[in-house]
């Protein structure tokens, strides 16, 4: 249901109006090909974005006030969207609380042993809270990277489903933190949903991928998706590494998060869950097709003090030749 407040969209200049006509007829292929698939029986699918195209960039926007509280009712006209400090005109925006694809990036070695418990409770509380129509999907790491739902994703509804697949992990082994966010990156592109999300839970810093930080670092930028990371350290865990948590967050635009207690687990998955739901999703044409990371800000002008957050930058395509 789409918020009060909204303002229509301004007249685009002949540039966004050529991209917004190829978008436009882009998007009518695809629901003309959803209600044929509807009609066969089979899910439809959502049209996808990405940063990596030379028609648009996909921006997801998150806003708080003082308090931490999300403010979800913002019309377009309040935002500003600037590519290397160069303002740019904002082609679609959208305050609605559509599907996202999201995955379940969790850490099942042998430290996790006592944990594993909590952490499936917490990642049923964020399927409920989510989305009915969120596509969900969940690896689990030691030495390796295993898909813990084998297939097609499934929705965040089917909680027994999901529920099986976490408790079919067993804790054993070492930690390959990075080899799994490449491999959840790679994954949560091949959903179907509109925005991607990854949701990182581990309780130690990487000790067995052959990927190294700053490859996922640089994998991280130039992907569509978001992280949210969390964080299950004690004061003992000699192996801990808050600081890459903090990093792959900051470089997708999401947070991190360091529950001290089960309890605080719970509310940082439902509060993930209720921020992507109250999110916006601005795009705008790249100013440059040339191939380079392009750093973003995204401005809000309010009466109000608020805080917003999006993904510091993209790595723009490149025109055909």
């Amino acid at each position: 249901m789409r918020r009060d407040g909204e303002l229509p969209l301004a007249v685009p200049d002949a540039r966004v109006l050529r991209v917004l006509t190829r978008t436009m007829r882009a998007l009518l292929c695809l629901l003309v090909a959803a209600v044929v698939t509807a009609g066969a029986g089979q899910s439809p699918e959502l049209p996808v974005f990405s940063s990596q195209s030379a028609e648009l960039v996909v921006l997801p926007v998150t806003v708080v006030d003082d308090d931490g509280g999300f403010v979800s009712d913002l019309p377009r006209a309040s935002f500003t969207v600037y590519d290397d400090d160069r303002a740019q005109p904002v082609a679609l925006f959208s305050n609605e609380d559509t599907p996202v694809t999201v995955g379940l990036v969790i850490d099942s070695s042998s430290s996790m042993g006592g944990k594993m418990g909590e952490v499936i409770v917490a990642a049923l509380a964020f399927a409920r809270t989510s989305n009915p129509e969120d596509e969900v999907f969940a690896l689990e790491f030691n030495d390796g990277v295993r898909d813990a739902i084998p297939g097609a994703p499934l929705f965040a509804t089917d909680l027994a489903r999901l529920q099986r697949a976490l408790a079919s992990m067993r804790p054993e082994g070492r930690t390959a933190l990075y080899d799994a966010v490449v491999a959840g990156l790679n994954r949560v592109g091949q959903g179907t949903r509109p925005r991607k999300i990854l949701i990182l839970i581990s309780d130690g810093g990487d000790n067995a991928s052959t990927t190294t930080r700053d490859e996922v670092l640089e994998r991280a930028r130039g992907a569509d998706a978001t992280m949210y990371t969390i964080g299950l350290f004690t004061d003992h865990d000699l192996d801990r590494d808050v600081g890459v948590l903090k990093k792959f967050a900051r470089a997708t635009g999401g947070q991190t998060f360091l529950p001290r207690a089960p309890a605080d687990l719970l509310a940082d998955c439902r509060r993930i869950a209720r921020e992507i739901r109250a999110g916006y999703t601005i795009a705008f044409v790249p100013p440059e097709h040339d191939g380079s990371y392009h750093r973003v800000r995204v401005a809000v002008q309010s009466e109000r003090k608020l805080h917003v957050r999006t993904r510091p930058g993209y790595v723009a395509g490149r025109a055909p030749d």
